[in-house]
Formats: structure tokens, C-alpha cells, sequence
């Protein structure tokens, strides 16, 4: 069973870490690169680490695993102190399929091994996905990957591979901000040992104007986003925003030195309306 945040990651600066089910400490705070141009990829990461982040999200899909590569051994901070997440394309859920994606992540990555590997989507109309778990779990018997795990799963999705493997998900990566709170879903998983990761922590920007969030920033004298992310680091979330904004960067790393009142972070959560910025993950089903 994971526990909240506890201890520091040799070589991290502030930033908390959580206990996954396998033993496996992974950093609170990361910082993902769904979205950045490969070709700013590794300027990006580059800046991210110097802040003092040393959790990278990645994925095959987003075409940018090897400027995460090349900017982590770019930045002079040894391999083992730096967390690295990639995730599995949806156009190889099957299990031969998914071992060749794997060392091609590896491969594009420049790496050894990765600390992370998560089935990016279900896919429940294509494929079988526990099928393709059981060929993450053959990879998680070796040496190259620390931890697996899925992402966009929801709680039937979960409880199949509960049913049906050997291996319990070290984490579900869901999409989680302040109007879609999946409560529910992080209960399922907290209560299997499952530890949550949060995609879309502010909406793709669509909370920072809410006058609940602008208000509480105004008051802690903080920003909106800062705001947002602290909600998710007290509610237990990994979480990973993402920019390649120089000062934004820096913003959203500057979380450990305040806290939100419990009044302040029940207001947030009331903000729930069950509002998507993705996909919903039981009728996406998209191949590229």
C-alpha cells in the first residue's frame, strides 16, 4: 500500500514523495511534456531539472522521448535521481506489439531502463487490455523498468486486471483538476494500493479564472495555478503540470513553502461539475 508523502528522493530539492505498492518512491511534483514541440523537448526538460525537478512524464505518443533523453544526460544529473515515465502507444496493445514499444521507448530514450511504464489508454474496444498488462508484467520481471502501471483507466478497467493478473497497478494517471475531482476513482484505487497521478492538474487553464481559485490565490498571495497544484499535492496527487515558459516553470515549482486551510480545499473540491478536458476513457478507443 502506498503512504502520502514521506522522506525526500536522493537528489531532490523540496518536493516530497510518495511509496508505491512495489516499494518504488516516486517524486510528488514532476513535470510532463504532453504538448511540447520535440524540438523544444529538450530545452524544456533542461530548464525543469535546473529548477530542481527530477520527475519526467512522458509517452511514445507525444514524439518527444528522445529530447527528454538527450536532456537528461545533458544536465549533469545522474540518471538514478531522476524519475522517468513513459507510456504505451495505443496502436500496440498487443503483447509482442508492446515488448517491441517498450524497447523502442528505451531505445528513443537513450536509456537502460525506465522507472516507469504505463498502458496509456484502455482501449476497451480494441484489443484486450489485460492482455496487454500481462506482457507489461513480463517486462516488469526484468531489470528495465522500476515500476508499471496504467493510465486512463477507470474502476471496471481496474478491478479486470485485479480479477485476471498477478501484478496490482502501481499507479492510474487520470485526468484530475478542481471540476472533474474523481473521488470515486481515487477511493477504488487507494483502497487497492493503486496511487493516483493527475493529467490536466488545471484544465488546460479553464480553473485559473474561477473566482473560488482566484480568490483564495488572492488572499495566500499566490497564483491561481499554484493554488491548484497545492490542492492536488494535500489531496495526496502526483501530479505534473507542463509549460515551457521559463517563469511558469519555476511557478509551479514553488509549492512547498504554503499550505491550503481544509476550508480552502473543500471549496475546491465543491468546484466538481464532472467536466472533461479529454476523452472519456470508455468510448476513446482512437488508433493512430
Amino acid at each position: 500500500m502506498f503512504h502520502g508523502p514521506a522522506g525526500r528522493v536522493p537528489g531532490m530539492t523540496n518536493v516530497p514523495d510518495i511509496t508505491l505498492n512495489n516499494g518504488v518512491r516516486i517524486p510528488q511534483l514532476g513535470f510532463g511534456v504532453y504538448q511540447v514541440p520535440p524540438e523544444d523537448t529538450k530545452e524544456a526538460v533542461l530548464t525543469a531539472l535546473e529548477f530542481g525537478y527530477r520527475h519526467i512524464d512522458t509517452a511514445e505518443m507525444y514524439g518527444n522521448e528522445q529530447g527528454v533523453g538527450e536532456a537528461v544526460r545533458a544536465s549533469g544529473v545522474p540518471r538514478e535521481d531522476v524519475f522517468v515515465t513513459s507510456k504505451l502507444n495505443n496502436g500496440f496493445h498487443a503483447p509482442a506489439d508492446a515488448r517491441k514499444a517498450f524497447d523502442r521507448t528505451l531505445a528513443d530514450l537513450g536509456m537502460d531502463y525506465l522507472d516507469l511504464f504505463l498502458i496509456h489508454w484502455p482501449l476497451p474496444k480494441v484489443g484486450d487490455f489485460a492482455e496487454t498488462w500481462k506482457a507489461l508484467e513480463e517486462i516488469a520481471a526484468t531489470d528495465r523498468v522500476r515500476a508499471i502501471g496504467v493510465s486512463n483507466f477507470q474502476a471496471h478497467h481496474l478491478q479486470r486486471l485485479l480479477d485476471e493478473t498477478g501484478t496490482v497497478p502501481a499507479v492510474n494517471q487520470i485526468e484530475i483538476h478542481p471540476y472533474l475531482v474523481q473521488d470515486e476513482l481515487r477511493s477504488f484505487g487507494a483502497a487497492h494500493g493503486i496511487a493516483t497521478e493527475a493529467w490536466s492538474p488545471i484544465a488546460q487553464g479553464r480553473v485559473l479564472g474561477d473566482p473560488v481559485i482566484t480568490a483564495i490565490a488572492e488572499r495566500v498571495g499566490r497564483t491561481p495555478a499554484q493554488v491548484t497544484l497545492r490542492w492536488h499535492l494535500q489531496r495526496g496527487d502526483i501530479v505534473f503540470p507542463k509549460s515551457v515558459t521559463r517563469a511558469r516553470v519555476e511557478e509551479n515549482f514553488a509549492l512547498f513553502d504554503f499550505s491550503l486551510t481544509q476550508p480552502d480545499m473543500d471549496a475546491l473540491t465543491a468546484l466538481n461539475r464532472d467536466l472533461r478536458t479529454g476523452p472519456d476513457p470508455d468510448d476513446f478507443n482512437w488508433i493512430p
